[in-house]
């Protein structure tokens, strides 16, 4: 699913199936990489809210429209790339203890 798609079915990204548990690595990745995926739709609906996908927009038709909703997806997954507002870290803390305790059953 793309951000476009989570964005527009307003729902929250959930963790990828985790890999098997003989593979921490793997684990990790896959948990840090949905918790950027998340802070990513959030920094979007933010920007969104803050009215920046309308002022890139105006002037350019529904083309425009369009174009400015994709680049501020592109603009939010940049921002988390370049570290964020630290919200995806703490997002993949929670989900590591989570993950550590279905673990451990």
């Amino acid at each position: 699913m793309t951000m476009k798609e989570v964005l527009a079915a307003g729902i929250v990204p959930s963790a990828p199936p985790a890999p098997h548990a003989a593979d921490p690595a793997a684990r990790e990745a896959a948990l840090r990489e949905s918790a950027r995926a998340f802070e990513a739709a959030f920094l979007a609906q933010m920007l969104t809210h803050s009215g920046l996908a309308k002022s890139l927009g105006a002037n350019g038709g529904f083309g425009g429209e369009a174009f400015s909703g994709l680049l501020v997806e592109q603009y939010a997954a940049e921002i988390v790339e370049q570290g964020g507002f630290g919200l995806a870290e703490k997002i993949y803390e929670q989900l590591r203890d989570k993950d550590a305790g279905h673990a451990d059953r």
